[in-house]
Formats: C-alpha cells, structure tokens, sequence
C-alpha cells in the first residue's frame, strides 16, 4: 500500500519511518521527492498507526 506523507521532509524522516514500520515486522519503502512511503508486509491500519506513532500524518494513496 502507498501513503502520502506530507510532513516528511528530510532524511532523519525516513530513518524514522523505515524504523517504524520494520519494529512491526514491514518494509517501507520512502520516496522523500515524493512525499510518498510504500509498505509491504503490514496491514493498512497497522502500517497507518505505526506511521502515526512515529509522528507522521499518512494518508492512502487511492488507486495505489
């Protein structure tokens, strides 16, 4: 599944993110130019509320 992430600006971001969703047993993969993360390995609530807890505001990316 692909979120956007509009508050995701730099490279610690994505180190937080990819933590996040590993610590749950996912992947993450993050596009910075974008403002995009895909997830694999998680379920859309699960992989919504770990981004959450990192302190993002994910939203899915429909038709993705």
């Amino acid at each position: 599944m692909i979120f956007a992430v509009p508050d995701m600006t730099c490279g610690h971001c994505k180190a937080a993110i990819e933590t996040a969703i590993a610590g749950a047993g996912g992947q993450a993969q993050v596009d910075l130019a974008a403002k995009r993360v895909t997830v694999t390995g998680l379920d859309a609530e699960t992989a919504r509320s770990r981004l959450q807890e990192a302190g993002f505001t994910p939203s899915p990316v429909e038709g993705a």
